[in-house]
């Protein structure tokens, strides 16, 4: 490591600690395998990008003809009324909905209610399986989405949701176990910064007339078409607000998944410039500050992995 990476490094370090913020960084240039991270192989709750391998084993199923993507499946309603939750999740009525549509929702407006109806398909254990024959590492897949729903902020009145935020603060282990379920890594589903770009590389590296080609690392195991659908979904993700602002643009495009529960606050994505380059960016991360709405920490977080990028991206050719 060059000292003018080393002095960058220890700056965004300390830029996030007086944000308030605790992160788990890592950006891949997918075409030389270089990186650049602050550390990446933390283990930590991931929230909502569970997502992503429930999408992906998904259509994984559809292809092998173990699933039909035109089932029509029930969903009950959600009736959830907090803030946060977003489609399916809010309805006061059953809806009836094809387990492709399901996908689009899951993944394009993480609807907590469209990602449960496709894990009474695929539980989390059955999800988990298929990610090791895909060999995908690093993810561990224990619950569905409403044992999320089921956290201290639906306890307090709005007006006092900051006190679950501290709760969620202060009440961790040193071995990163803790009070409330969801935010003990033993017991929520789980994975790193590394483990999310590699599932990224998996996903951007598996096109048609790839085989033949001599990447990096070990070619993907995820069938082209499957890959290709989860690309189209996160492409089209409508939750735009936290690292969109710095890799989207007329001369690129940013496909991603965001996390958030309680203090977590997370997003993982792919940016592809017109010049050919493409980055896996993940970004995990815990505040330390007890509150509910934290703009300035979603915009540090894209800061700092826009600095990683332009890091590599110095590098290139």
């Amino acid at each position: 490591m060059t000292t003018s990476t080393e002095r960058l490094l220890g700056d965004l370090r300390r830029a996030l600690r007086d944000g308030g913020l605790y992160g788990s960084f890592l950006v891949r240039d997918l075409e030389t395998g270089d990186e650049i991270g602050i550390d990446p192989d933390i283990e930590l709750p991931v929230a909502s990008l569970v997502k992503i391998p429930l999408a992906l084993v998904t259509l994984e199923r559809i292809r092998r003809g173990e699933l039909d993507g035109a089932t029509v499946i029930e969903v009950p309603p959600g009736r959830i009324t907090t803030a946060g939750p977003t489609g399916l999740s809010r309805f006061r009525h059953a809806a009836h909905i094809a387990v492709e549509d399901l996908l689009y929702l899951t993944l394009c407006i993480s609807d907590n209610s469209a990602a449960d109806a496709l894990f009474e398909l695929t539980p989390p254990d059955r999800v988990g399986a298929v990610l090791h024959e895909l060999r995908l590492r690093g993810i561990a897949v224990r619950h569905t989405m409403r044992e999320l729903m089921e956290t201290p902020v639906e306890r307090f009145d709005p007006a006092d949701v900051h006190l679950a935020h501290a709760l969620a603060i202060d009440a961790g282990t040193p071995g990163r176990g803790h009070r409330v379920p969801q935010l003990d890594i033993s017991r929520a589903n789980t994975g790193t910064a590394r483990a999310f770009v590699d599932l990224l590389q998996a996903l951007w590296r598996s096109r048609p007339g790839t085989e033949s080609a001599e990447p990096p690392t070990m070619p993907s195991a995820i069938h082209p078409d499957v890959a290709a659908r989860v690309r189209g979904f996160m492409a089209n993700n409508l939750v735009r607000n936290r690292l969109a602002p710095d890799f989207d643009s007329d001369a690129s495009t940013w496909s991603s998944k965001t996390g958030m529960l309680l203090n977590l606050r997370h997003e993982v994505g792919v940016v592809e410039h017109a010049d050919g380059q493409i980055y896996a960016i993940a970004v995990l991360t815990e505040s330390r500050v007890a509150a509910g709405r934290q703009p300035g920490a979603d915009a540090l977080m894209g800061q700092v992995a826009r600095r990683l990028r332009d890091e590599l991206r110095s590098r290139w050719g």
